[in-house]
């Protein structure tokens, strides 16, 4: 998700889907940003890194060829796959329309093995019966890694927070009630890329009812926690950062 502040979205009338379900999971009041624009944020997020990058460039200009996420899941013998609304082309390196490259990280990638994996993985998501998301979590496919990424509008980026309620009050519920997430070794992490302090809801079967966090953390901390979770090594800044599954019960 995009653009918004805690008090933005969590107890906002404008968003009453995420504010209950901030209640009824956990959710953290000190959740920060690593970079601006948006761009190092998912790169953070996803490499434990900015690379110094302070603007939302294409692929062209931003060829990353360090390790990541996606890349450390597949050397593991697991599966990755990004699901990214309204992309016109597998793993698009342009924006169009209402997809913006700048919220997907696997496209900027570059290092071994990464850009033939973008090409069959990330995938575009849309409201179709036989798009790839829905038909993987009706058919139990879910990947070892997803990544989830809204359109422009409906991240709440370019339309207001009720659009990204909307989005998440009818996607929330088929990844819920999904057989991937109801074997019990699922955990879905909603995050927005900035502004400090961010909105964040964390969902699990072992997270208590209601649970809040004041831990200081940011996207370097939910990649280290997603690499703890899914057993892989910790990547850049994850390595320094706090994880959130003693205070989530992950």
């Amino acid at each position: 998700m995009e653009n918004r502040t805690y008090g933005d979205v969590i107890g906002n009338a404008s968003a009453p889907y995420e504010t209950a379900l901030a209640r009824q999971c956990g959710t953290d009041r000190a959740y920060r940003q690593v970079g601006s624009p948006s761009l190092p944020n998912y790169l953070g997020a996803t490499s434990g890194q900015t690379y110094g990058i302070a603007d939302d460039a294409g692929p062209t200009t931003h060829r990353i060829t360090a390790d990541n996420l996606f890349r450390q899941v597949r050397t593991a013998g697991g599966t990755e796959r990004s699901y990214v609304e309204n992309m016109p082309t597998n793993c698009a390196g342009a924006a169009q329309g209402t997809y913006a490259v700048k919220h997907n990280p696997a496209a900027y990638y570059v290092g071994p093995g990464d850009r033939a994996a973008c090409l069959a993985d990330d995938v575009s998501l849309s409201t179709s019966a036989s798009e790839p998301f829905l038909s993987d979590l009706d058919a139990d496919r879910l990947p070892t890694f997803a990544f989830v990424v809204p359109n422009i509008c409906d991240d709440g980026h370019d339309c207001p927070a009720a659009s990204g309620d909307r989005w998440l009050a009818h996607w929330l519920p088929h990844i819920l009630e999904s057989p991937g997430y109801r074997s019990g070794n699922t955990a879905v992490f909603v995050v927005w890329d900035e502004s400090t302090p961010m909105p964040n809801i964390v969902i699990s079967p072992t997270t208590p009812p209601g649970l809040v966090s004041s831990l200081a953390v940011d996207h370097y901390a939910l990649l280290r926690t997603t690499e703890e979770l899914l057993g892989l090594p910790l990547l850049a800044a994850a390595q320094t950062s706090p994880t959130l599954r003693s205070a989530f019960r992950l």
